[in-house]
């Protein structure tokens, strides 16, 4: 490791590699790891929302995935590395800092590895969330028809770039009342301003294919579940999440009104209230 597990953002050797993390709060609190989605670096967990999980006496840890943010980056269309590195990354997090029971938020794409975690790797989850992800059933309904993206940017067009990360967000908000373009563009130029490689952050995690954990699927788990899922997603609509509530023994779903394939910050009190609810009585 490069350096001494510590509060604030740290470069830490794991599993190979260097992934920048950043932690919030008491460590001798209940830890909460953060998973962000596809291509989303730790910035997309706000720090104003993880300083509001650790004022209630939570320990909170963000991290940028491989190929996100100041974390070890593969040339674009190469990664180095499978689904399955991505979620030992998490276990390797655990290691790093020491913390044995970890209580797992796992946002969109990653939902897979709270998955893998919550059957092949019980022993380290005190309690898995689940936050705008599906159980991929062919049964559900498909991304909404209004769900149009725009056309992929020149990578070197730093202006471009942003342009189109901003027009996924605001078609990934579902039309949502909160959706706040400012405060996204402000993250997204700080969000490639910061990446080693923004190119490889846009396409890098579609490159590998998914995987499933070894010992079962979400009727296997039996940590303590929360579903998490915004009335508004386009990507994933809210039978997705109603879906995943049903697959796991005991799971409970709570729908953020207005919100969409996103956490903006009018749903942060609901959030926060219900995942501090949830990490209480969850056995450390």
């Amino acid at each position: 490791m490069t350096g001494t597990p510590a509060h604030g953002e740290q470069m830490l050797d794991i599993n190979g590699v260097e992934l920048c993390v950043e932690t919030f709060g008491d460590r001798a609190d209940p830890a909460i790891l953060l998973v962000a989605g596809s291509s989303a670096s730790m910035l997309w967990w706000d720090a104003v929302l993880c300083g509001r999980i650790a004022a209630a006496d939570r320990y909170v840890v963000r991290y940028d995935h491989r190929d996100t943010g100041r974390s070890t980056s593969y040339p674009p269309g190469e990664p180095g590395y499978s689904f399955a590195d991505l979620t030992l990354d998490i276990l390797g997090i655990q290691d790093a800092l020491g913390i044995e029971r970890a209580h797992v938020v796992c946002q969109s794409m990653f939902g897979g590895s709270g998955l893998i975690l919550g059957v092949d790797h019980p022993g380290r989850i005190a309690s898995l969330t689940f936050v705008s992800t599906s159980t991929g059933a062919d049964d559900l309904p498909p991304p909404s028809g209004d769900l149009a993206m725009p056309p992929e940017p020149d990578t070197g067009d730093v202006a471009a770039v942003v342009e189109y990360v901003v027009a996924g967000a605001r078609a990934y908000s579902g039309g949502s009342p909160y959706f706040d373009e400012a405060a996204v563009r402000a993250l997204v130029e700080r969000d490639v301003a910061r990446a080693r490689n923004y190119a490889s952050t846009l396409v890098n995690h579609y490159s590998i294919a998914s995987a499933g954990p070894v010992g079962g699927g979400f009727g296997d788990i039996a940590a303590p579940t929360l579903v998490v899922h915004g009335d508004h997603d386009p990507l994933l609509p809210l039978a997705h999440g109603e879906a995943l509530r049903d697959a796991i023994p005991g799971a409970e779903l709570l729908v953020l009104k207005g919100a969409g394939h996103d956490l903006p910050e009018p749903v942060w009190d609901d959030f926060v209230s219900a995942l501090v609810r949830h990490t209480r009585g969850a056995r450390p």
